[in-house]
Protein backbone atom coordinates (compact mmCIF):
# COMPACT_ATOMS: atom_id res chain seq x y z
CA UNK A 1 0.00 0.00 0.00
CA UNK A 2 1.22 3.76 -1.21
CA UNK A 3 2.09 6.12 1.71
CA UNK A 4 1.79 9.10 -1.00
CA UNK A 5 -0.80 11.51 0.84
CA UNK A 6 -3.94 11.72 -0.30
CA UNK A 7 -5.76 15.19 -1.20
CA UNK A 8 -8.98 14.84 -1.79
CA UNK A 9 -11.06 17.37 -4.22
CA UNK A 10 -11.97 20.58 -3.96
CA UNK A 11 -15.61 19.92 -3.23
CA UNK A 12 -14.54 17.52 -0.26
CA UNK A 13 -12.22 20.27 0.91
CA UNK A 14 -15.03 23.15 1.34
CA UNK A 15 -16.97 20.70 3.63
CA UNK A 16 -13.93 21.61 5.97
CA UNK A 17 -14.54 23.31 9.23
CA UNK A 18 -10.80 24.65 9.67
CA UNK A 19 -10.29 28.59 9.68
CA UNK A 20 -8.79 27.68 5.93
CA UNK A 21 -11.88 26.77 4.66
CA UNK A 22 -14.27 29.31 6.45
CA UNK A 23 -11.95 32.45 6.30
CA UNK A 24 -13.31 33.21 3.06
CA UNK A 25 -16.17 32.95 0.17
CA UNK A 26 -16.87 29.88 -1.18
CA UNK A 27 -14.77 31.69 -4.59
CA UNK A 28 -11.98 32.42 -3.06
CA UNK A 29 -8.90 29.03 -3.33
CA UNK A 30 -7.73 29.33 0.50
CA UNK A 31 -3.73 29.19 0.24
CA UNK A 32 -2.56 31.43 3.59
CA UNK A 33 -2.84 28.94 6.09
CA UNK A 34 -0.52 26.68 7.55
CA UNK A 35 -2.31 24.15 7.41
CA UNK A 36 -2.07 20.78 4.13
CA UNK A 37 -4.93 19.38 2.85
CA UNK A 38 -3.73 16.00 2.41
CA UNK A 39 -6.19 13.11 4.62
CA UNK A 40 -3.89 12.78 7.72
CA UNK A 41 -1.70 9.89 8.20
CA UNK A 42 -3.00 6.69 8.74
CA UNK A 43 -1.31 6.49 11.79
CA UNK A 44 -1.99 9.40 13.53
CA UNK A 45 -6.14 9.25 12.53
CA UNK A 46 -5.81 5.41 14.38
CA UNK A 47 -4.16 6.67 17.22
CA UNK A 48 -6.66 9.65 17.32
CA UNK A 49 -9.85 7.51 16.81
CA UNK A 50 -8.77 4.53 19.18
CA UNK A 51 -8.23 6.98 22.09
CA UNK A 52 -12.23 7.93 21.30
CA UNK A 53 -13.77 4.96 20.90
CA UNK A 54 -11.30 3.73 24.53
CA UNK A 55 -13.39 6.80 25.96
CA UNK A 56 -9.79 8.06 27.06
CA UNK A 57 -10.25 11.75 26.76
CA UNK A 58 -9.70 12.92 29.75
CA UNK A 59 -6.77 15.07 31.08
CA UNK A 60 -3.68 14.70 29.44
CA UNK A 61 -1.56 14.85 33.25
CA UNK A 62 1.78 14.35 31.56
CA UNK A 63 3.66 13.21 28.23
CA UNK A 64 2.51 9.88 28.10
CA UNK A 65 4.92 8.23 25.39
CA UNK A 66 5.46 11.16 23.23
CA UNK A 67 9.07 11.46 24.84
CA UNK A 68 9.98 8.32 23.64
CA UNK A 69 8.55 9.01 20.43
CA UNK A 70 10.22 12.36 19.90
CA UNK A 71 13.61 11.10 20.95
CA UNK A 72 13.38 8.54 18.74
CA UNK A 73 12.39 10.76 15.66
CA UNK A 74 15.01 14.16 16.61
CA UNK A 75 18.01 10.64 16.34
CA UNK A 76 16.80 9.49 13.09
CA UNK A 77 16.03 12.59 11.70
CA UNK A 78 18.58 15.16 13.14
CA UNK A 79 20.97 12.89 14.81
CA UNK A 80 19.65 14.24 18.15
CA UNK A 81 19.78 12.80 21.47
CA UNK A 82 16.60 13.97 23.40
CA UNK A 83 16.21 12.36 26.74
CA UNK A 84 12.55 11.62 26.90
CA UNK A 85 12.53 12.87 30.61
CA UNK A 86 13.07 16.15 29.21
CA UNK A 87 10.32 16.32 26.88
CA UNK A 88 7.12 18.62 28.59
CA UNK A 89 3.70 19.00 26.77
CA UNK A 90 1.45 21.83 26.33
CA UNK A 91 -1.20 23.19 23.82
CA UNK A 92 0.61 24.46 20.88
CA UNK A 93 4.46 25.87 20.02
CA UNK A 94 2.62 29.76 20.98
CA UNK A 95 2.07 28.59 24.36
CA UNK A 96 5.21 27.08 24.71
CA UNK A 97 6.47 30.85 23.85
CA UNK A 98 4.35 32.88 25.54
CA UNK A 99 5.04 30.65 29.00
CA UNK A 100 8.86 30.51 28.41
CA UNK A 101 8.95 34.06 27.73
CA UNK A 102 7.10 34.92 31.53
CA UNK A 103 9.72 32.67 33.46
CA UNK A 104 12.78 34.23 31.23
CA UNK A 105 11.95 37.49 31.48
CA UNK A 106 10.67 40.72 33.74
CA UNK A 107 8.02 42.77 32.92
CA UNK A 108 8.84 45.01 30.20
CA UNK A 109 12.00 43.31 29.16
CA UNK A 110 12.59 43.49 25.28
CA UNK A 111 12.67 40.51 23.23
CA UNK A 112 14.54 40.24 19.95
CA UNK A 113 12.91 38.30 16.81
CA UNK A 114 13.66 38.41 13.07
CA UNK A 115 11.77 39.86 10.62
CA UNK A 116 10.44 39.16 8.18
CA UNK A 117 8.93 36.37 10.75
CA UNK A 118 5.80 34.18 11.78
CA UNK A 119 3.09 37.35 12.71
CA UNK A 120 2.13 36.15 15.59
CA UNK A 121 5.67 36.39 17.46
CA UNK A 122 4.58 40.33 17.16
CA UNK A 123 1.84 39.59 20.05
CA UNK A 124 3.36 36.51 21.79
CA UNK A 125 5.75 38.75 23.57
CA UNK A 126 3.43 41.36 24.69
CA UNK A 127 1.18 38.65 25.85
CA UNK A 128 4.26 37.47 27.84
CA UNK A 129 4.83 41.08 29.54
CA UNK A 130 8.04 41.56 26.94
CA UNK A 131 8.47 44.32 24.49
CA UNK A 132 9.17 43.49 20.86
CA UNK A 133 12.79 44.31 19.40
CA UNK A 134 13.09 44.03 16.10
CA UNK A 135 16.50 42.80 14.21
CA UNK A 136 15.86 42.16 10.79
CA UNK A 137 17.01 39.20 9.12
CA UNK A 138 19.69 40.76 6.29
CA UNK A 139 19.56 40.21 2.51
CA UNK A 140 22.75 40.42 0.57
CA UNK A 141 22.82 41.17 -3.19
CA UNK A 142 21.97 37.40 -3.80
CA UNK A 143 18.35 37.47 -2.18
CA UNK A 144 20.14 35.39 0.62
CA UNK A 145 19.11 35.43 3.83
CA UNK A 146 20.82 35.12 7.22
CA UNK A 147 20.43 36.47 10.97
CA UNK A 148 22.09 39.80 11.72
CA UNK A 149 24.40 38.73 14.18
CA UNK A 150 26.07 42.09 15.04
CA UNK A 151 22.32 43.46 15.01
CA UNK A 152 21.31 40.84 17.82
CA UNK A 153 24.61 41.40 19.63
CA UNK A 154 24.13 44.83 19.88
CA UNK A 155 20.83 44.66 20.94
CA UNK A 156 21.75 41.92 23.91
CA UNK A 157 24.66 44.60 24.71
CA UNK A 158 21.62 47.29 25.26
CA UNK A 159 19.78 45.04 27.01
CA UNK A 160 17.45 42.95 25.60
CA UNK A 161 16.87 39.80 27.28
CA UNK A 162 15.60 37.16 24.85
CA UNK A 163 16.27 36.06 21.34
CA UNK A 164 12.81 34.21 19.88
CA UNK A 165 14.45 32.32 17.06
CA UNK A 166 12.11 30.93 14.20
CA UNK A 167 14.58 27.78 12.72
CA UNK A 168 13.73 26.37 10.13
CA UNK A 169 12.58 30.73 9.24
CA UNK A 170 8.99 31.32 8.81
CA UNK A 171 8.17 32.62 6.02
CA UNK A 172 11.82 31.60 4.18
CA UNK A 173 11.40 28.33 5.11
CA UNK A 174 14.89 29.18 6.07
CA UNK A 175 17.66 26.55 8.08
CA UNK A 176 19.95 28.89 10.12
CA UNK A 177 23.48 27.61 9.51
CA UNK A 178 25.03 25.84 12.78
CA UNK A 179 27.68 28.70 12.50
CA UNK A 180 25.24 30.99 13.06
CA UNK A 181 23.16 29.34 15.91
CA UNK A 182 26.65 28.55 17.72
CA UNK A 183 27.17 32.02 17.37
CA UNK A 184 23.76 33.14 18.36
CA UNK A 185 23.96 30.60 21.75
CA UNK A 186 27.60 32.58 22.88
CA UNK A 187 26.20 35.61 22.66
CA UNK A 188 23.03 34.61 24.67
CA UNK A 189 25.40 33.33 27.18
CA UNK A 190 28.02 36.07 27.12
CA UNK A 191 25.00 38.81 28.06
CA UNK A 192 22.88 36.73 30.03
CA UNK A 193 19.63 36.06 27.75
CA UNK A 194 16.93 33.52 26.64
CA UNK A 195 16.93 31.57 23.39
CA UNK A 196 13.63 30.28 22.61
CA UNK A 197 13.63 27.90 19.51
CA UNK A 198 10.68 27.74 17.32
CA UNK A 199 11.53 24.65 15.33
CA UNK A 200 7.53 23.85 14.23
CA UNK A 201 8.84 23.12 10.92
CA UNK A 202 11.67 20.99 11.40
CA UNK A 203 9.68 17.80 10.49
CA UNK A 204 9.55 19.62 7.68
CA UNK A 205 13.24 19.97 5.83
CA UNK A 206 13.48 18.56 2.64
CA UNK A 207 15.51 16.12 1.28
CA UNK A 208 19.10 16.47 1.11
CA UNK A 209 19.29 19.33 3.74
CA UNK A 210 20.67 19.27 6.45
CA UNK A 211 19.07 20.72 10.32
CA UNK A 212 20.32 20.68 13.67
CA UNK A 213 18.34 21.95 16.55
CA UNK A 214 19.62 25.07 18.20
CA UNK A 215 19.79 22.67 21.17
CA UNK A 216 22.32 20.04 19.50
CA UNK A 217 24.38 22.83 18.39
CA UNK A 218 26.45 23.00 21.54
CA UNK A 219 27.23 23.19 25.66
CA UNK A 220 26.05 26.80 25.21
CA UNK A 221 23.00 26.60 23.50
CA UNK A 222 21.74 23.83 25.81
CA UNK A 223 22.51 26.58 28.69
CA UNK A 224 20.41 29.34 27.05
CA UNK A 225 18.16 27.57 24.65
CA UNK A 226 14.32 26.32 25.01
CA UNK A 227 13.44 24.64 22.54
CA UNK A 228 9.77 24.40 21.00
CA UNK A 229 8.35 21.44 18.72
CA UNK A 230 5.10 19.56 17.66
CA UNK A 231 3.93 17.07 15.42
CA UNK A 232 1.17 19.90 13.97
CA UNK A 233 2.46 21.26 10.93
CA UNK A 234 4.61 17.95 9.61
CA UNK A 235 1.33 16.00 10.09
CA UNK A 236 -1.19 18.19 9.97
CA UNK A 237 -2.83 18.42 13.10
CA UNK A 238 -2.32 21.79 14.50
CA UNK A 239 -5.85 21.30 15.95
CA UNK A 240 -5.31 18.73 18.22
CA UNK A 241 -3.64 20.85 20.43
CA UNK A 242 -0.20 19.47 21.61
CA UNK A 243 3.37 20.43 21.52
CA UNK A 244 6.77 20.04 23.29
CA UNK A 245 8.79 22.44 25.51
CA UNK A 246 12.35 21.26 25.76
CA UNK A 247 15.15 22.30 28.07
CA UNK A 248 17.94 20.19 27.77
CA UNK A 249 20.20 21.88 31.38
CA UNK A 250 19.66 22.29 34.97
CA UNK A 251 19.46 25.82 34.57
CA UNK A 252 16.41 25.61 32.01
CA UNK A 253 14.72 23.15 33.39
CA UNK A 254 14.47 25.03 36.85
CA UNK A 255 13.33 28.00 34.54
CA UNK A 256 10.47 25.99 33.57
CA UNK A 257 9.82 24.10 37.06
CA UNK A 258 8.41 27.51 37.60
CA UNK A 259 5.87 27.67 35.02
CA UNK A 260 2.23 27.29 36.46
CA UNK A 261 1.36 23.18 36.38
CA UNK A 262 -1.88 23.88 34.27
CA UNK A 263 0.67 24.56 31.23
CA UNK A 264 0.81 20.83 30.50
CA UNK A 265 -2.41 19.87 31.89
CA UNK A 266 -3.71 22.02 28.89
CA UNK A 267 -2.22 19.39 27.12
CA UNK A 268 -5.23 17.62 24.29
CA UNK A 269 -5.25 13.90 25.54
CA UNK A 270 -6.56 13.32 21.80
CA UNK A 271 -3.34 15.16 20.44
CA UNK A 272 -1.04 13.62 22.39
CA UNK A 273 -1.96 10.19 21.30
CA UNK A 274 -1.73 11.72 17.66
CA UNK A 275 1.31 13.15 18.28
CA UNK A 276 3.27 10.24 19.90
CA UNK A 277 2.07 7.80 16.56
CA UNK A 278 3.15 10.22 14.46
CA UNK A 279 7.17 10.72 15.69
CA UNK A 280 7.08 6.50 16.55
CA UNK A 281 5.67 5.52 13.35
CA UNK A 282 4.91 8.08 10.56
CA UNK A 283 8.26 8.29 8.66
CA UNK A 284 6.87 6.95 6.02
CA UNK A 285 3.46 9.13 5.84
CA UNK A 286 6.64 12.01 5.93
CA UNK A 287 8.90 11.15 4.06
CA UNK A 288 6.10 10.09 0.74
CA UNK A 289 4.58 13.81 1.98
CA UNK A 290 7.99 16.03 1.53
CA UNK A 291 8.46 13.98 -1.86
CA UNK A 292 4.84 15.97 -3.34
CA UNK A 293 5.82 19.50 -1.09
CA UNK A 294 9.55 19.44 -2.84
CA UNK A 295 7.34 18.65 -6.44
CA UNK A 296 5.45 21.46 -5.73
CA UNK A 297 8.16 23.71 -5.08
CA UNK A 298 9.64 22.83 -7.92
CA UNK A 299 6.13 23.34 -10.17
CA UNK A 300 6.07 26.50 -8.34
CA UNK A 301 9.25 27.52 -9.73
CA UNK A 302 9.05 26.74 -12.92
CA UNK A 303 5.51 27.90 -13.49
CA UNK A 304 6.45 31.70 -12.13
CA UNK A 305 9.89 31.36 -14.47
CA UNK A 306 7.59 30.59 -17.62
CA UNK A 307 4.80 32.27 -16.74
CA UNK A 308 5.48 35.46 -14.32
CA UNK A 309 9.39 36.22 -14.68
CA UNK A 310 8.76 39.52 -12.48
CA UNK A 311 7.74 37.45 -9.40
CA UNK A 312 10.55 35.75 -7.16
CA UNK A 313 10.54 32.63 -5.25
CA UNK A 314 13.15 32.36 -2.53
CA UNK A 315 13.05 28.33 -2.55
CA UNK A 316 12.85 27.26 0.93
CA UNK A 317 14.47 24.39 2.68
CA UNK A 318 11.83 23.41 4.63
CA UNK A 319 7.99 22.88 4.82
CA UNK A 320 5.77 23.84 2.61
CA UNK A 321 5.54 27.60 2.43
CA UNK A 322 6.64 29.91 -0.07
CA UNK A 323 7.90 33.48 0.20
CA UNK A 324 7.40 35.47 -3.14
CA UNK A 325 8.75 38.85 -4.28
CA UNK A 326 6.23 41.02 -6.17
CA UNK A 327 8.07 44.15 -5.93
CA UNK A 328 8.63 44.23 -9.55
CA UNK A 329 5.06 44.48 -10.26
CA UNK A 330 2.59 46.68 -9.33
CA UNK A 331 0.79 45.15 -6.47
CA UNK A 332 2.03 47.48 -4.01
CA UNK A 333 3.21 46.86 -0.39
CA UNK A 334 0.02 44.18 0.36
CA UNK A 335 0.46 42.04 -3.12
CA UNK A 336 -1.75 39.66 -0.84
CA UNK A 337 -4.77 42.46 -1.33
CA UNK A 338 -5.11 42.44 -4.84
CA UNK A 339 -4.53 38.89 -5.81
CA UNK A 340 -7.42 38.30 -3.18
CA UNK A 341 -9.63 40.89 -4.65
CA UNK A 342 -8.52 40.25 -8.83
CA UNK A 343 -7.34 36.82 -8.76
CA UNK A 344 -9.68 35.17 -5.83
CA UNK A 345 -6.83 33.48 -4.23
CA UNK A 346 -6.18 34.04 -0.43
CA UNK A 347 -2.37 34.18 0.57
CA UNK A 348 -1.03 35.38 3.76
CA UNK A 349 -0.30 39.20 3.83
CA UNK A 350 3.64 40.07 3.38
CA UNK A 351 3.54 43.07 5.87
CA UNK A 352 2.16 41.38 8.61
CA UNK A 353 5.82 39.44 8.96
CA UNK A 354 6.71 43.20 9.75
CA UNK A 355 7.75 45.83 7.65
CA UNK A 356 10.29 43.88 6.09
CA UNK A 357 7.69 41.88 3.90
CA UNK A 358 6.53 44.90 1.87
CA UNK A 359 6.18 44.05 -1.80
CA UNK A 360 5.61 40.08 -0.63
CA UNK A 361 2.80 37.79 -0.03
CA UNK A 362 3.33 33.99 1.42
CA UNK A 363 1.75 31.12 -0.48
CA UNK A 364 0.73 27.55 0.98
CA UNK A 365 1.80 25.10 -1.47
CA UNK A 366 0.57 21.98 0.87
CA UNK A 367 -2.13 20.81 -1.28
CA UNK A 368 -2.79 18.75 -5.11
CA UNK A 369 -0.61 19.82 -8.06
CA UNK A 370 -3.83 20.91 -8.89
CA UNK A 371 -5.61 23.02 -6.88
CA UNK A 372 -1.46 24.70 -6.94
CA UNK A 373 -1.95 25.05 -10.56
CA UNK A 374 -5.37 27.39 -10.04
CA UNK A 375 -3.90 29.43 -7.32
CA UNK A 376 -1.18 30.05 -9.55
CA UNK A 377 -3.45 31.32 -12.56
CA UNK A 378 -5.08 33.39 -9.72
CA UNK A 379 -2.26 34.95 -9.45
CA UNK A 380 -1.41 35.80 -12.63
CA UNK A 381 -4.63 37.34 -13.46
CA UNK A 382 -4.06 39.80 -10.69
CA UNK A 383 -0.24 40.70 -11.94
CA UNK A 384 -1.65 40.86 -15.39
Amino acid sequence: MTMRPQAPDLSELRRRTSVKWRAYPADVLPMFVAEMDFELAPVVADAMVEQIRASDVGYAGGAGSVGDAFAGFAQRRWGWDVAPADVRLTTDVSVVIVEALRVAISPGDRVIITPPVYPPFFELIPEAGGQVCEVPLRCDENRSWSLDLAGIESELAAGARAVLLCHPHNPLGLIHPVDDLVALADLARQHGAVVISDEIHAPLVHPGRDFTPFLATGEAARQVGVAAHSASKGFNIAGAKCALMIAASGTMRSMLDRQPEEVGVRTSIIGRAGTAAGFAKGDAWLDATLEVLVSNIGLLSDWLEAELPEVRLHRPAASYLAWLDFRATDLGDDPAAAILEKGRVALHSGPAFGLAGRGFARLNVGCSPELLRAGLEGIQRAVR
